[in-house]
């Protein structure tokens, strides 16, 4: 842009009456400004770079290390024993210069090296500190002595006012766990699941894999962990998710529902708040200045996944895709009535105020232009197979406008779709919510560009709802950008009484562009193809969200048990009425407690909530008996949970070893028995309440019914949860039509009927 503006600025031309120089007075100061902005947000990177890399020195200690060195310079006890001396005769051209600023020049040099030196020794000690894990196994409010001094340790050295990436070098990297541990947790998770004859193989093909192949994959592995931040995190994203040729629809996405409450009913109104405060989300990781999270107030989490939020798009290539992000972007692409439009967001270097950017939403809402051929169905292709859509791609939209316009979708901020439709929901169970949650997941086919990073709806009676491609991030933090944005939207930004964006248009703009298309009839045949199988993955799709509100987690914690482990038994009774049998169950923990942690897995069938689930199911067993039983269950699931937390779980460590045989050539029987077992029942819980600053008992209309993602195996189900409040408790259930095993509102019927039998238990 400053590039442009200059062209403008300067006319330089030779005439025949000699030279004349023009310039623009408000374009040179538009440059100069942009040239000063530029270079402040140099220096502030550079700063936040040195910072970072000392954390958690302060600058603090290094004013006082400066002041130290100096009173130690000039007393007459040498007490620095000569090195500022020495420093003083090292420094180039000292001879030249003024004693008193050789004498400055190598004081700010020994406190700079000394400050940094005590900010690594900080950063050592604390990630030693950070490699303790026992208090996760402690009850809360009666921690140990031991756990207590370890976090008053923490506490002092984590340091003060961190911004959002203060603790990447503090955090421990994930350990690669004991391969004996591995493959006993492993068969101890699968007796539960095999037959007699299957157990006995899967023992022979593990004790076999580990007194043989398995110790040198062990070995390869533990030195990847040497020399990686995290030794499975980047394989995972690789081969998981950008080696996977299957539709990102349904297979890979994930979505999440607006708040119960609806601010306005005026879509334009709505679009512009949401886009103000992701802009303001932005900045906020930009400059560093979000909150990092922390477990238990004091032990921070990893912030790493916060980096590709914005400005990120999966790039469709063959054989793997690439996640691209863009340096930075200021615009975002609307797509509305099967048009694509261009949103400057920003004039002058500033983003638009509310007022202003409601009045170019509204333009987009007023053009009656008609889609050229191919566009209305475009955003289809990212619903393919990976492989046509990168062919697709590189015939069709590597030259010309094609390219143009496709660079300014995969570079925005984040897709926006102004949906025609009109969406409604409440705490209570409803065809309403199963209708909204569908068009969050899959939409119409192509009513959301899958590959980008984060796509945003709003509906035309404004409620709002967030689409996310799922290599670059784990759910919770999306859900902790949909906290962000709604609760800016609704308790900061706010509305006129009369439904409209608060404040008055402030510049006259020129109406958002178009984005120009020329699409081949053959390209158009292609995306009218993957039109066509995006709707048939759509129509095999069974969702349903059972409102579960008969009690929540107040009554849960009554029963003092943990509310995750008491859901996940209710998901097991549920299961095993519905299947009569068990199956290996997901569910996903994270390990942001290590450096790059993203996730690991759960395995909540065991032989203990299998042993409960009969008993339940047992007219003879007593109600103390199932009682005991089930406490047990929780118990060991909550057990496990801590485990893979800390880095002590079972397939992410499985994965590793099997990704090492790949490359080593080397083919294990037993890593491919373990790993081909699909997930009948893939399970995850949505985090909420992540952000401190907002008060939601003063906010109940912040409450929402969370998310959900499609199922893994084609006769299994997806179930993810929310523990929304003390009393409410919200599931979203989704399985295939074309299996005849499953049914989401019977399987339904099965969580709300098992959950209450789990209580009637306690219940005098």
């Amino acid at each position: 842009m400053a590039e442009a503006r200059l062209g403008v600025a300067f006319q330089f031309q030779v005439t025949e009456e000699g030279i004349i120089v023009n310039f623009d007075r408000k374009a040179l100061k538009f440059v100069g400004r942009a040239v000063m902005k530029s270079a402040k947000r140099k220096v502030k990177g550079a700063k936040k770079a040195i910072l970072k890399r000392s954390f958690p020195a302060t600058p603090a200690t290094w004013i006082l290390l400066v002041a130290a060195l100096s009173a130690a310079r000039y007393s007459e006890n040498e007490t620095t024993v000569g090195v500022l001396g020495k420093v003083e005769r090292g420094l180039p051209w000292s001879h030249s210069l003024d004693p008193k600023t050789v004498i400055a020049v190598a004081v700010l040099v020994c406190a700079t090296l000394l400050w940094m030196l005590i900010g690594h020794t900080q950063q050592f000690i604390l990630r030693q500190l950070l490699s303790y894990r026992a208090f996760l196994y402690e009850p809360r409010g009666r921690l140990s002595l031991k756990t207590k001094v370890w976090l008053g340790f923490v506490k002092v050295l984590g340091g003060k006012n961190p911004t959002l990436y203060s603790y990447e070098k503090s955090l421990p990297y994930l350990p690669v766990p004991d391969l004996d541990a591995t493959t006993k947790r492993y068969l101890e998770s699968v007796r539960p699941i095999l037959d007699e004859e299957r157990f006995k193989k899967m023992e022979k093909l593990a004790e076999e894999f580990k007194n043989g192949l398995g110790k040198r994959l062990q070995r390869y592995l533990v030195w990847k962990s040497w020399w990686s931040t995290n030794y499975i995190s980047d394989w995972w994203q690789q081969f998981v998710y950008l080696r996977s040729r299957e539709p990102l629809m349904i297979n890979s996405n994930y979505y999440g529902v607006g708040t119960l409450y609806v601010p306005t009913r005026i879509q334009s109104a709505r679009a512009a708040n949401v886009i103000y405060s992701m802009f303001l989300y932005r900045k906020q990781i930009n400059k560093e200045k979000l909150q990092p999270q922390f477990s238990m107030g004091i032990i921070p989490l990893c912030s790493e996944q916060f980096r590709r939020t914005f400005n990120t798009t999966r790039i469709p290539l063959k054989e793997q895709d690439h996640l691209h992000h863009h340096g930075a972007s200021t615009h975002v692409v609307i797509y509305h009535r099967g048009r694509f439009f261009y949103l400057q967001a920003f004039h002058r270097g500033v983003i638009l105020k509310p007022a202003d950017l409601e009045k170019q939403i509204v333009r987009i809402l007023q053009d009656e232009s008609k889609p050229v051929p191919g566009e209305e169905l475009l955003p289809a292709m990212t619903t393919a197979e990976r492989n046509l859509w990168a062919e697709t791609r590189s015939t069709y939209f590597s030259t010309g406008v094609n390219k143009q316009s496709l660079d300014c979708i995969e570079q925005a901020a984040f897709f926006l779709n102004l949906e025609d439709l009109e969406m409604e929901y409440s705490e209570e169970e409803s065809e309403n919510l199963d209708t909204l949650s569908r068009y969050l997941l899959h939409g119409n086919g192509h009513s959301c560009w899958f590959d980008k990073s984060v796509s945003a709806y709003i509906f035309k009676n404004g409620r709002f709802g967030i689409t996310a491609e799922h290599s670059w991030a784990d759910a919770p933090i999306v859900s902790h950008l949909g906290e962000y944005v709604t609760g800016y939207d609704i308790g900061v930004v706010g509305y006129k009484e009369d439904g409209h964006c608060k404040g008055e248009q402030e510049f006259s703009l020129p109406p958002p562009s178009r984005l120009q298309w020329d699409i081949p009839e053959k390209c158009v045949a292609t995306i009218e193809s993957c039109q066509e199988k995006a709707e048939k993955l759509i129509k095999d799709l069974d969702l349903h969200v059972l409102v579960f509100t008969t009690f929540g987690k107040g009554a849960i914690k009554k029963m003092k048990f943990s509310p995750d482990g008491f859901v996940q038994m209710g998901l097991q009774l549920a299961y095993f009425k519905d299947h009569g049998n068990f199956s290996l169950s997901y569910e996903s923990s994270m390990t942001r407690l290590f450096r790059e942690g993203r996730t690991e897995t759960v395995r909540p069938c065991t032989m203990d909530s299998c042993t409960f689930v009969r008993a339940m199911l047992n007219l003879t067993a007593t109600k103390s008996e199932k009682r005991e039983l089930m406490m047990k269950a929780v118990e060991t699931h909550v057990t496990t949970f801590k485990k893979a937390m800390s880095g002590e779980g079972i397939d992410r460590h499985l994965f590793g070893l099997y990704v090492v045989s790949k490359y080593l050539e080397q083919d294990s029987p037993f890593l491919t028995e373990a790993l081909k077992e699909p997930w009948k029942l893939s399970t995850s819980q949505t985090a909420t309440r992540q952000l401190t600053t907002t008060d939601y008992d003063k906010m109940p209309g912040l409450k929402t019914a969370g998310g959900g993602f499609g199922p893994v195996a084609d006769d299994g189900y997806g179930v993810s949860y929310i523990i929304s409040g003390e009393d409410v408790i919200y599931f979203h259930i989704t399985c295939k039509v074309s299996s005849k095993l499953t049914d989401c509102k019977r399987f339904s019927s099965y969580i709300k009927e098992s959950l209450s039998e789990m209580k009637a238990l306690f219940d005098d």
